[in-house]
């Protein structure tokens, strides 16, 4: 099927400040070519009529498609956490005291890196998995001093350490976040599990997340029994390249044994939508606050959240995808 191309991430020429909050958009990302820029409101009117109409349709690797299984993306779909993860990386930054060269001075009252919200929101729209986000970063930035190295590191194995205690620190940052019981499932989604489940479909999670922070939320949020009746449960550990490559998608389908047109996937994001459909699998979006003006095109529906969604309705939108000419 016709995909979008992958999001090239062009080289900066200007920087926000490490410690800057500022809800202004930094100027270094790039523009992203998936995106058309449109109010909220104009937004969620556009995708209201377009939801009333069921008419959207999918281009799929062939004809007959019905439900046999139903795949859930973790963060963004069963909760909405990416202010979570900032807070978290925020914080190990903090701890150790990272700080890059991009915005450093002899200033030593310098405060260590703080990735603001507008940065974050498009940072983790263009790109999936922790550690290549800051690979991306220190990349683009220089890479930083710290506690863990006082010079910033140049040998590759270095640099590898580096993100991975980063990384290690965050993520266990991130578990005593989701364990402080502030954090609930978004709407409609252990409704619509157990309907999958009560009608005989298989069920997964793919997340492109660390494989422990994804068991917490999972056994935390949807419940360790839900979370141990899943048919296949895959996290950015388990597959060698990160969404929007197809690859979790891919490997799901195999340890499901139903094939990619059966299945349907919930999403939250372009780079998660890409993933499905370069799999060849008909997507839903569940959009959330930072991914609400992504121009979601190659979805088959596209909600606010699961709330009046039930799995007849998934399984008439799948059955009235257009196979592929």
């Amino acid at each position: 099927m016709a995909c979008s191309s992958m999001i090239t991430l062009s080289r900066p020429t200007l920087s926000p400040s490490p410690s800057s909050s500022s809800s202004t958009a930094p100027s270094f990302l790039p523009p992203n070519p998936l995106c058309h820029v449109t109010t909220l409101r104009r937004f969620r009117t556009f995708r209201s009529k377009s939801l009333s109409s069921s008419k959207k349709q999918l281009s799929a690797v062939s004809a007959s498609a019905s439900l046999q299984a139903l795949v859930f993306d973790c963060d963004g779909v069963i909760l909405e956490s990416e202010h979570l993860h900032r807070q978290a990386y925020n914080d190990a930054f903090a701890h150790f005291n990272v700080r890059c060269p991009s915005s450093s001075s002899s200033d030593e009252s310098q405060q260590p890196l703080n990735w603001g919200i507008d940065f974050y929101d498009q940072l983790q729209n263009r790109i999936g998995g922790g550690k290549p986000k800051m690979r991306w970063y220190f990349g683009e930035h220089g890479w930083p001093i710290s506690t863990i190295f006082e010079k910033p590191p140049e040998a590759d194995e270095d640099r590898v350490k580096l993100i991975d205690t980063l990384q290690d620190w965050k993520t266990e940052r991130y578990k005593e976040i989701i364990k402080s019981g502030t954090v609930e499932p978004r709407p409609g989604v252990l409704r619509l599990m157990d309907e999958a489940k009560a009608a005989g479909k298989k069920l997964a999670v793919c997340s492109a997340a660390t494989k422990s922070s994804v068991i917490l939320c999972l056994e935390n949020l949807i419940g360790i029994e839900r979370f141990q009746s899943l048919d296949c449960f895959l996290a950015g550990d388990d597959v060698k390249e990160k969404k929007p490559d197809p690859s979790i998608y891919l490997t799901a389908s195999n340890r499901l044994g139903v094939s990619p047109r059966d299945c349907l996937v919930v999403e939250d994001s372009v780079i998660g939508l890409q993933a499905a459909t370069r799999a060849g699998m008909s997507c839903v979006i569940s959009y959330t606050s930072s991914t609400a003006e992504q121009d979601f095109k190659d979805a088959i529906a596209i909600y606010p959240d699961l709330s009046n969604l039930r799995l007849k309705d998934l399984e008439l939108l799948l059955q009235k995808v257009v196979p592929a000419s």
